[in-house]
Formats: C-alpha cells, structure tokens, sequence
C-alpha cells in the first residue's frame, strides 16, 4: 500500500478521533504508508479543500477527543446530494464525480466511519469498484454484524448518570420523571441505561405500550409508598396502534427527526395518575464530549484493524467486534437486518424481572 483514505461521515459519536489516529498511527508503522483525510464525509471528494495529509504529528493529543477532527456531515449522500441549479435546489447522483475523484488521488483504499446510513453508501461506492473497508460507527449500537459499535458505551454511560441525578430530584419532589434518550428504532439506549440506573418505566421502539400499563406501574409504586418514578423513554418508542413522533418531516435527503413523545408520555401520566411531572430530553449531550475507556480501546482497535482489512484487501468489509475479536464482515451483510432490541431476550427478560414495566403488561 502507498496511500489510504478515511472519512467520518453521519451523526457524529465519541470515538471517532480514536478511530482516525489508530488508522493514521497504524498505517505509518506497520505499512509505511500515506494517509490522507477527507473533510465532511463524501462531501470532501468534491470540494477543493476536502482533503488533508495525516500524520501522527496531526492525531497528537485526539483520543480522549469527542467530535471527529475531519468534520461530518447528515447530508452527504453522493448519491443523492442537494445541488442548486437555476436558482433551485435539486437532487442529483454525483457518485460519478466522487469515485473520480477518489480514483485522481490513487487510493489504495478508503475508510469509511459511520452508522448504517453512511456504511450503505460505503457499500454502494464498493459495488462501483470503489477499494471500501467500513468501521461501524453509532450510539443507537443498531449496526448489525457487530456485537457493539463505538460510541454507544459513552451514551449510556452519559443516560445513566442522567437518571441518578433525576432520583435525587424526583425522590425529594414526590415527582414522576421523564428522561428522553435518543435511539431512533432501536431501543438499546434506553434499556441498558434504565437497567443500569434503576428505571421504573422503560418504553422502547421494540415493544408498544399503552398509557394504562404505565400508569399502573407508577400508581401501584404510590400505593406501596414509594411517592416518586423514573421513566425511561426511547424517542422511537409508540403508542400501541399509533405513530412514532417526529419533530420534523424530512426531505428526500434528511431523514426525518425522531424526537418529542416524552412529552405526550408526561402530560398523560400526570393528567391519569395526578402525579407531578417533569420531562427531561437528553438530546445531544449523548453525543458529544470526553468518549469512555471503553468506546476508545473499541476504536482503537478497529481504527487498527480496518488498515488490515485494506491490506488483505478486503474490501465491501467492515470491522466488528464478535467473541471479543475482531473480525471482518461484509457490508451487505452487517446491513441486511437492522440490529433491534429482542422483546424476548435475557435483557429484557432481567428487565421484566427486577419490577420494571415496559407498558404492555396488560396489552
């Protein structure tokens, strides 16, 4: 190999500067190769300035880093990408322009960090006869092929102190408390994170709930002098029989923003139960900051291992974690089925019995 390239690309999560120095540091001693980083995902292919030499001079000091030194962006579909033409905004396919681009600099191979979203459009770019290796990237932990993506163990870890400090508060308040956490449709940051700081109520997308069920539990939690509740709340979480919430619509770029049904969750339970109510909604302070020890050893090692999957080129692969080792598993699929909670699992089952309700305890 003579030269890679990495790019980050979706939402942003804690470890993603862990990733690109493992692969800058790796490259450099182990392949004597050249890396090179792309700015803000497939968006830097096209933009004069998108790309920039690494070293390990440039990856000093990142890995206790949040955020990703190359930028990221939601909106950077090649294959559908936001192009104003006449004075109007149009959707056009520039992948065309991308893998030209990327064919100009003589890649070797390119690493692509990022969540479901981003590794589909990896292995669209492979299918195209771009060299691809991906790195599975996300708090939502909804990448499948791998038993745990980075980025998820600091959310959780960010959730549970979350509900801590809310016991406190709803315990002097005699109030019922409402934590939103975020985890599109999978419901995994709201049930590790509620088992782990002692949730009454945990609604997850995987499991329809009804308001009666909750409120039973939180009654029945008076009843038995226990005047406060903590209830955890997936923002995919739904009503049996109904929508999920959105805050936006989307566009036919931008996928549509879950977010709010806390709120709907608090109003009833305080208009059922006459309980005080508050809701909390986590919101980004799960991305963002200091990632975990655990997030940056899970980074590190697939920072490391996606320059070996280039080398033994491997391409349409990505990394992931399976029996503690590190293994390559092709893209297609790891994104076949998306990874979702199990409603009949062991966690949910551990769940169910240490007392707390998931709201369909009468469905």
């Amino acid at each position: 190999m003579k030269r890679i390239g990495i790019l980050t690309g979706g939402g942003d999560a804690p470890g993603l500067n862990a990733v690109i120095r493992a692969a800058v540091k790796t490259a450099e001693s182990q392949c004597n190769c050249e890396v090179l980083g792309i700015r803000n995902g497939f968006d830097g292919f096209l933009d004069p300035e998108g790309i920039v030499p690494l070293d390990a001079a440039a990856v000093r000091g990142i890995l206790p880093r949040g955020g990703t030194i190359l930028g990221t962006a939601n909106r950077g579909n090649p294959f559908a990408r936001e192009v104003e033409k006449d004075g109007k905004i149009v959707i056009e396919d520039v992948s065309g322009e991308v893998v030209a681009a990327i064919q100009a600099l003589e890649l070797d191979g390119l690493i692509v960090v990022g969540g479901d979203g981003t590794l589909r459009i990896a292995m669209e770019m492979h299918q195209k006869g771009v060299p691809v290796v991906g790195v599975p990237k996300t708090i939502d932990n909804d990448v499948g092929g791998t038993e745990i993506t980075f980025g998820f163990d600091t959310a959780l870890n960010i959730a549970t102190e979350a509900i801590d400090r809310l016991h406190t508060t709803a315990e002097s308040h005699h109030r019922v408390m409402v934590l939103e956490v975020m985890g599109r449709d999978a419901g995994f940051i709201a049930l590790h994170s509620g088992v782990a700081g002692g949730a009454d109520v945990i609604l997850i997308p995987e499991i329809e709930f009804n308001y009666e069920a909750v409120c039973r539990k939180i009654l029945q939690r008076v009843e038995s002098g226990r005047d406060f509740s903590i209830v955890v709340v997936s923002e995919g979480a739904r009503l049996a029989g109904g929508e999920q919430v959105f805050r936006d619509t989307g566009d036919a770029v931008y996928v549509a923003r879950l977010g709010g049904v806390s709120y709907f969750v608090g109003r009833e339970i305080e208009t059922r139960t006459q309980a005080e109510t508050r809701v909390t909604v986590l919101g980004h302070l799960q991305r963002g900051g200091t990632p975990s020890a655990f997030d940056r050893w899970l980074a590190t090692r697939y920072g490391a291992n996606a320059v070996k999957l280039i080398e033994d080129r491997k391409f349409g692969h990505m990394v992931a974690l399976k029996d503690a080792k590190i293994e390559a598993t092709p893209l297609e699929e790891a994104l076949a089925v998306p990874k979702r909670v199990n409603p009949q699992g062991d966690a949910v089952w551990a769940a169910r019995g240490v007392g707390i309700a998931f709201g369909d305890e009468d469905a």
